[in-house]
């Protein structure tokens, strides 16, 4: 089901001046977007400057890198590598730690959207030490990460991508917080609906679908080593976007909160399929390392999308689902 709401800016012409396409505006838990596109976790949100600019580039909001308890180097370069279809990575939460968020992000009035804190832990305990500090911040929503494919210790690795440890990590932050809760999953499962279903019980605002897929791995011809440190990486861009498709499609038939749809999108196109499946929001993420300012581009071919098909947002938002289901357009 399709549960995020789109609003219509009523703001009128100085609306339009501000925000540009006023079509595009959501609601999503509570929080008021300009558009449905936010900055992943995990891309450039290391600091508030770097905030400043996805907001810059066009983003409805952002979120920023994951933090952890400690500080953390993360794996030993090379930690990314390109391919035809996309993008292999094994950064290995590198992040400066609590403590050091704790200062970096106290005032985030100059940022100019909705900031998402994003934390990932070794056990339920961490998670919600992490995100009782983290509620003590000025962010919009907090994401739980529970579901890296390549860092010892931490998401699929650790055993969080079940829906018994789904369960048990967003119940022991849901009694730490009373801001919206957003837990991201990854697309390795076989029945996603039933981990997302774990967390909505347990008191999850969203989901966010999905993280890396893989771990895969890629070879230095000549010397037949793996082009990663780390020997494996998570998959993104295009190779897992018809993935997190099929994820946010299965995700919209199993659960009744909204669901922020990431993976590969890099075109209006792809956000709007996106919502088309049962998102309420769009994550971009790996689109970001090429251009910071992609989100204006996205979201003016959404709205081009939109006026060309005579449709609204809410048109589009689960149109997949309703056709699929006969209730037509």
């Amino acid at each position: 089901m399709v549960t995020g709401t789109v609003r219509e800016n009523d703001d009128g012409d100085c609306g339009r001046r501000r925000h540009g396409m006023p079509g595009l505006a959501i609601t999503l838990c509570g929080i008021s977007l300009r558009n449905p596109l936010i900055l992943a976790s995990g891309i450039s949100g290391t600091t508030v400057g770097a905030l400043r600019l996805a907001v810059a580039g066009g983003a409805g909001a952002v979120t920023i890198k994951t933090i952890t308890k400690e500080a953390r180097k993360g794996h030993s370069p090379p930690i990314m590598a390109a391919f035809d279809a996309g993008l292999l990575n094994a950064v290995g939460y590198p992040n400066m730690g609590i403590d050091a968020a704790e200062g970096e992000f106290k005032d985030l009035t100059s940022v100019g959207a909705p900031v998402i804190g994003s934390a990932t832990g070794k056990d339920a305990g961490e998670f919600a030490e992490l995100v009782s500090r983290l509620d003590k911040l000025p962010f919009a929503a907090i994401e739980l990460v529970l579901s890296c494919p390549h860092t010892p210790g931490f998401g699929t690795l650790a055993g969080h991508s079940t829906p018994e440890a789904t369960r048990e990590i967003t119940a022991a932050c849901r009694q730490v917080t009373r801001k919206p809760l957003f837990v991201k999953l990854s697309p390795n499962v076989p029945a996603i609906g039933e981990v997302a279903k774990a967390a909505q019980d347990a008191g999850a605002d969203a989901i966010t679908a999905v993280n890396t897929m893989g771990p895969g791995m890629l070879l230095e011809s000549c010397s037949g080593q793996p082009q990663l440190s780390f020997g494996c990486g998570g998959v993104s861009g295009p190779a897992l976007r018809p993935v997190a498709l099929r994820c946010v499609y299965d995700l919209a038939t199993a659960v009744t909160i909204p669901i922020i749809g990431t993976g590969g999108v890099s075109t209006g196109e792809h956000a709007i399929n996106m919502l088309q499946v049962g998102a309420s929001a769009v994550g971009v993420g790996t689109a970001v390392l090429d251009d910071i300012n992609c989100f204006t581009r996205i979201a003016q071919e959404m709205d081009a999308w939109l006026t060309k098909q005579g449709r609204t947002l809410s048109d589009a938002q689960g149109m997949t689902l309703r056709e699929l289901k006969g209730d037509g357009p």
